[in-house]
């Protein structure tokens, strides 16, 4: 099986993630050791609606899905076309398994983020990465340990 090494708009397009649950709206840069991309939280978001009336945040749960759709799903499926090509991508699913989470900011509705993702090991499928995500003007708003395992379909 050959390998393949995808543009960042193929891995968009390849992520099994889509609207309304899809938390990454660009690839800034993608290597068989790093990840960078971005997303900016639409106003109109549902859950802003009731998390919390008034002074609405994004919930830490849905920081934590937006890091794992980056650091987990696009650079797993980077890393499979990598050692198997669109063939190996396409007869597995990559899945988020388990996180060690640090939230120390916020982020609100219109704001922008970039989440970058540093691959610790991929090894049997499994992927596990050091991962941060920054406001715009540079604000940690939350970094963790993330894995994630690619499944059959």
């Amino acid at each position: 099986m050959t390998g393949t090494a995808l543009a960042p708009e193929e891995i968009l397009a390849l992520l099994p993630q889509q609207e309304p649950f899809r938390f990454v709206d660009e690839i800034r840069e993608i290597s068989k050791r790093h990840i960078v991309a971005r997303y900016t939280f639409p106003p109109d978001l549902e859950f802003y609606r009731g998390h919390f009336p008034g002074n609405p945040v994004t919930p830490g749960v849905i920081l934590l899905e937006c890091i794992a759709q980056v650091g987990v799903v696009a650079l797993g499926i980077y890393l499979v076309a990598l050692e198997g090509g669109l063939e190996a991508v396409d007869s597995r699913l990559s899945l988020f398994a388990d996180a060690d989470v640090d939230f120390s900011g916020v982020v609100r509705p219109g704001d922008r983020v970039t989440v970058s993702a540093k691959k610790k090991f991929f090894r049997r499928g499994k992927l596990r990465s050091e991962a941060e995500m920054r406001l715009d003007d540079g604000t940690l708003v939350c970094s963790a340990t993330i894995s994630g395992i690619a499944v059959p379909r």
